[in-house]
């Protein structure tokens, strides 16, 4: 993949990729070295304390400003900001997997000590299908600037699909995940067991081998994986055509989901306008991209320089959370003066 010559990245017309055929190999060595790794650290299923998440979220945050510090180093500004932008995106739209996730590992139940096991599976699972998608994408661009019409569709697309969903109540939230057609699919051709049997997938029962509800957990993880991967590669190729950036931002922002999401366990719940912000994201990226695909037919057509794009990213996110923890307050205030008022009645 490193010897593509992609499409111009939005911001740098001309520019190929920096990634040379030893830059993929070392990148690809690391993450799963970093994948084992956290492999290893749920092997043994145990409840996972807040100083544990803690730790390894700052550990997860700290490695890609570290290599966003190295790129600027050795390969100047540029695909620096392309890579801060591209994560911050990615970042971003990985917490809103975080929420679809635990309202799986609830749907089905899932034991604490367990569920960090469960994530894992999901994040490489994630990583394989973006490495997939990462590469069609590339191939598109490589096709004709077209791709970046087709890409800015794609995310206004779903930046109004998640709109509709919002307002409609019609979100993931309400659904049976049980009622997934890959998990009916599962249990149709193998028994599953009735119990959890710690983190194995599968085991010998009755002398013919059956899923555990693991396995099926896993299974419903990975097809919700799909769905990120149509909105997420589109949206980090709206900041940089280069697929190892695009590749490196993924995989910097899977990689912790897993501490991240004990971290966040409780706050996921109070940004209620979570959705709201990503789908001005997706809108404002889809545009970003539809106005580069119109600048290369239409020289005068104006486009939105990686520094401006980071800038607004950042400025909603901010108002996201600003608007979310504002409503949360309001809302408790209103039980507490509510319930002062019955008090004060009886």
């Amino acid at each position: 993949m490193s010897s593509l010559s992609v499409a111009a990245p939005a911001d740098s017309a001309g520019s190929s990729s920096i990634g040379s055929p030893w830059l993929w190999v070392a990148s690809i060595a690391v993450i799963l070295g970093l994948l084992v790794t956290d492999f290893a650290v749920t092997r043994r299923p145990h409840e996972v304390s807040i100083r544990e998440a803690i730790g390894w979220s700052v550990f997860y945050l700290t490695l890609p400003v570290l290599f966003g510090i190295w790129l600027w180093a050795v390969f100047d500004s540029g695909p620096a900001l392309e890579f801060i932008t591209g994560f911050v995106v990615e970042k971003s739209l990985s917490v809103d997997n975080l929420f679809v996730f635990m309202l799986i590992l609830a749907g089905f139940a899932v034991p604490s000590p367990i569920q960090q096991r469960v994530l894992l599976y999901g994040i490489a699972g994630a990583l394989v299908l973006r490495g997939i998608f990462i590469a069609a994408g590339a191939a598109l661009l490589q096709a004709g600037t077209w791709a970046f019409l087709l890409f800015g569709l794609i995310l206004l697309v779903s930046a109004g699909k998640i709109l509709h969903e919002v307002h409609t109540g019609s979100a993931f939230a309400g659904r049976d995940v049980s009622q997934m057609r890959i998990v009916r699919l599962l249990r149709r051709f193998m028994p599953v067991t009735d119990d959890y049997r710690g983190t194995r997938l599968t085991v010998r029962e009755h002398g013919r081998r059956a899923l555990t509800p693991l396995a099926v957990v896993v299974a419903a993880v990975f097809v919700t994986d799909v769905v990120f991967a149509v909105d997420s590669v589109p949206a980090v190729y709206g900041i940089t055509a280069d697929p190892y950036l695009v590749f490196a931002t993924n995989a910097f922002a899977l990689l912790g989901l897993r501490a991240l999401y004990f971290v966040l366990h409780t706050t996921l719940a109070k940004l209620v306008y979570l959705n709201h912000g990503l789908a001005v994201i997706l809108a404002f990226i889809g545009l970003k991209l539809v106005l580069h695909w119109a600048h290369g037919i239409w020289p005068a057509t104006p486009q939105i320089p990686t520094p401006v794009s980071l800038a607004v990213i950042v400025a909603i996110l901010a108002v996201v959370i600003a608007a979310s923890l504002r409503t949360r307050r309001r809302a408790e205030q209103h039980v507490i003066e509510a319930e002062q008022h019955v008090i004060e009645k009886d």
